[in-house]
């Protein structure tokens, strides 16, 4: 958990309450300008993004936008949307969440009620061991299909699937890709995400066999 002196230089959202949470009184507390998370009652306050996680984001959000919307395979929701794992007792808050179209109802409100299809992390620098183990185990246990960890400071990706066991397996770059086993036919390539700047993502859904009208 954060310290008070920490947030307060966050310069945004509420300051950290100081205290347990129940459930209930998060959600109340915690309004749009809040970047936080619940996690069986701490608050967790992350750090506003740097400009590099951002435009990783930007980028992976107009690929994935763009091959999902094409394909009509189902809805992508970006940063500061709170995914509910109530068995869990978390509440999360992914860089990016996919949800496939048989699965929509799972969209409430204000939240996602239970396991997105497909959820990607961009990891932070105030954190890296929150994404590499806290999250891999909360994502795991809740059921996420295919969990992406990207991260900018290593210049490494990784991808895991959901194997027979309902434990994470890495998913093996070939040719220099890597592959979803979600979104059949999308692939990344990690090359794209360290160039300065960022190659074009029209360009790259193209090389997906994505024309966007």
């Amino acid at each position: 958990m954060l310290k008070q002196s920490s947030v307060v230089e966050m310069g945004e959202g509420k300051p950290h309450p100081g205290r347990r949470m129940t459930e209930a009184e998060f959600v109340e507390w915690c309004d749009h300008w809040t970047h936080a998370e619940w996690v069986d009652g701490e608050v967790i306050l992350m750090a506003p993004d740097n400009s590099q996680h951002n435009r990783i984001v930007r980028f992976l959000t107009c690929m994935l936008d763009g091959f999902t919307q094409h394909h009509k395979c189902g809805e992508l929701l970006i940063e500061k949307v709170q995914v509910r794992f109530a068995g869990l007792k978390r509440r999360r808050e992914p860089d990016l969440c996919f949800i496939t179209t048989p699965r929509l109802k799972i969209i409430k409100t204000n939240h996602v009620e239970g396991a997105p299809d497909i959820v990607v992390e961009v990891v932070s620098p105030d954190c890296p061991s929150r994404d590499y183990r806290d999250k891999f185990i909360d994502y795991e246990a809740g059921g996420v299909k295919e969990y992406w960890i990207i991260d900018p400071l290593t210049q490494h990706i990784e991808l895991y699937t959901l194997g027979p066991k309902k434990r994470y397996v890495a998913i093996s770059e070939k040719d220099g890709k890597l592959h979803s086993k979600v979104l059949r036919g999308f692939y990344l390539k990690p090359e794209w995400l360290w160039q300065e700047p960022l190659p074009s993502w029209l360009r790259l859904l193209k090389e997906l066999g994505v024309t966007l009208e």
